[in-house]
């Protein structure tokens, strides 16, 4: 009896932690949703997951508590609702930047405790700053800009020892600067107010337009004149109704100063890829960070990201403009970038290029994909459109594409990748391509499968990425690249893919998963080798261990396993078309190479030598 009251235990308890949810959480923002005006595009449902399932909102590890809210061009309007937000006492981040929020400071934002970050700006806010900024310990971004506050900074600013962001430009704030020496303050913008007095030593460190927009003085004179420059992303100062000659000297000096500087930064830009839409981007290592800047904000309104339904992500373009970004890869159809938004989002973006189609017909293209829901298929989240960017918004994989897992680190300190994940990767990879075909009544064709468009799902098999972007694009030239390495003999055009081209294509990765090469490789001091062809020569050559990767050479009991996916690699990579299989075929032979009572390489090492078999 006592072993089964302590079973029926653990089962509750396993039960409890299945359905935790944080009830009270999750009440206090259905709370704030139901008494502010807000876009009809909310998929905040009770009867949903708050943490899973909710956009803009994020949970801590367990799902207990509800730690960020990121609602930025939410459509949210009038006054935060009292007694709603103040209740997530665990809150760290709130975002409501970018709607049309009027009213005073919320009193109740000083229970918040556990802020880190405050992004409030381009909202309606008015009235004075909260008085008493040392309740929030922790603080180290606050950003208040483009509002109406007024009154003066608050002095207890100074206690914030973790500050490292303050932009309070564009209010009516008056009164003198503060002290405010923060050693951790990094970034701070105070342009476009009413402030006067002397600016304190402890902020001369701070670039001139910081200040600009205002009527202070330093020690020894006046600093208005000093600032031509006005600071990025804020509006122009404000305009005064006369000049004096001594101003109209200054401005001429301030015009050709301004000339120059512009002419360093257009030389400067054209150095940079991502010069075209106004985003700077370091070449010179993968692993540094980019900044995505935007050239022109005239279309921000009018296009902004289009997220889908089920998408629990929340930011705006200038979120994703504005995000620490690094180069992931450049592709046939653009470049992408692992994109850190507020420092907690973090998404994949490509950057597409050579878009041949209106934005009608790429609107519907993606709305077509973005329906496309299989644990095989990579998500796509969210896309933006403008005459003169395209992006698209996908999941970030950390393990990195089939592609860098195979080919990358070559050397002695590369991890071998096992018999076991290639299957894997295989078997997720065809019923993520078959799944694709059946969209759209069978008439979807993904048109660009290679190893650097597949990803690891969490279970670690293969997972599809750029579903149907081809038929966008111009037709991608460039022979005898990897890219056309993959592409079937009869595709000219890669916008007029069709389902056998796409297998064509997976046997070329099936290929590539066997032999550890890519599809066109060349050795020292010879032309390119086209895999397929090599494959097949081999074969008829009667050589066909000498085809699998030595990196598989470790594992025994798979010879039967790897000789029956080459000859699908090969039926799927057969010259005429009608002599392919099709997908669904293909799923159902991948899916057959291992029986469920045959044992994982991984279960059968051997420590013996090499099998002779692979002797060369």
């Amino acid at each position: 009896m006592d072993k089964k009251l302590f079973l029926l235990f653990i089962f509750s308890a396993v039960l409890v932690c299945i359905e935790a949810e944080p009830l009270e959480d999750k009440q206090a923002l259905l709370d704030f949703l139901h008494n502010i005006n807000h876009s009809p595009h909310f998929n905040w449902d009770e009867n949903s997951s708050v943490c899973q399932t909710w956009r803009g909102v994020t949970c801590n590890t367990d799902g207990s508590r509800v730690i960020a809210i990121r609602l930025p061009g939410a459509g949210l309007s009038g006054p935060i609702p009292p007694n709603t937000l103040n209740r997530l006492s665990a809150l760290e981040t709130v975002s409501l930047r970018s709607n049309g929020i009027t009213g005073d400071f919320p009193d109740g934002f000083s229970e918040l405790k556990n802020l880190t970050s405050l992004y409030l700006q381009s909202n309606k806010f008015s009235g004075p700053l909260p008085l008493d900024f040392s309740v929030w310990s922790n603080l180290s971004i606050v950003n208040f800009s483009n509002n109406s506050f007024n009154g003066s900074i608050p002095i207890s600013i100074s206690n914030l020892t973790h500050l490292y962001s303050l932009v309070l430009a564009n209010n009516s704030l008056s009164g003198k600067i503060p002290d405010l020496n923060i050693p951790s303050l990094k970034e701070m913008n105070l342009a476009n107010n009413n402030l006067s007095g002397v600016v304190p030593k402890s902020l001369l460190r701070f670039p001139s337009w910081v200040f600009s927009g205002n009527n202070l003085t330093s020690e020894n004179s006046t600093l208005s004149p000093a600032f031509p420059m006005h600071p990025p992303y804020t509006l122009p100062p404000k305009k005064t109704k006369g000049l004096s000659k001594t101003a109209l000297l200054g401005i001429i000096i301030g015009v050709c100063a301004l000339g120059f500087a512009v002419i360093a930064v257009v030389m400067i830009l054209c150095c940079y890829d991502y010069a075209a839409a106004g985003v700077k981007e370091s070449v010179k290592s993968k692993k540094k960070d980019v900044s995505m800047k935007a050239e022109s904000s005239a279309s921000r309104d009018k296009n902004k990201i289009v997220f889908f339904e089920d998408c629990n992500l929340a930011f705006d373009l200038e979120d994703l403009l504005r995000a620490s970004a690094e180069i992931l890869g450049r592709g046939t159809f653009g470049t992408t970038y692992k994109a850190a938004i507020e420092d907690a989002t973090t998404v994949a973006v490509k950057r597409l290029k050579e878009v041949t189609v209106g934005k009608r017909e790429f609107e519907q293209q993606m709305e077509l994909i973005g329906k496309i829901k299989h644990e095989n298929v990579d998500a796509l989240r969210a896309y933006y459109y403008s005459k003169d960017e395209k992006l698209v918004v996908s999941d970030y994989y950390q393990q990195g594409s089939v592609s860098s897992i195979l080919h990358g680190n070559r050397g002695e300190r590369r991890t071998p990748v096992d018999w076991d994940s290639r299957l894997r990767i295989a078997i997720g990879a065809a019923r993520g391509i078959a799944h694709i075909h059946t969209q759209q009544g069978g008439k979807l064709v993904h048109g660009n499968i290679k190893a650097s468009n597949i990803f690891l799902n969490s279970h670690g098999y293969g997972c599809v990425s750029d579903t149907g972007l081809a038929v966008l694009m111009s037709s991608v030239p460039s022979p005898g690249t990897r890219a056309s390495g993959y592409r079937a003999p009869e595709v000219t055009d890669t916008r007029k893919a069709v389902h056998s081209s796409d297998v064509y294509s997976f046997g070329v990765l099936l290929l590539e998963l066997l032999t550890g090469k890519s599809p066109i490789y060349s050795l020292e001091g010879e032309q390119n080798i086209h895999l397929v062809r090599w494959v097949n020569s081999v074969v008829r050559e009667e050589w066909t261990a000498e085809v699998f990767d030595v990196e598989l050479l470790r594992y025994s009991n798979i010879e039967e396993e790897m000789v029956e996916m080459l000859q699908i690699g090969m039926a799927c990579a057969a010259r005429m078309p009608d002599q392919r299989p099709k997908m669904s075929e293909v799923v159902r032979m991948v899916e057959g190479i291992r029986p469920e009572n045959r044992p994982s390489s991984t279960e059968s090492r051997s420590e013996v030598s090499t099998p002779t078999v692979y002797a060369t």
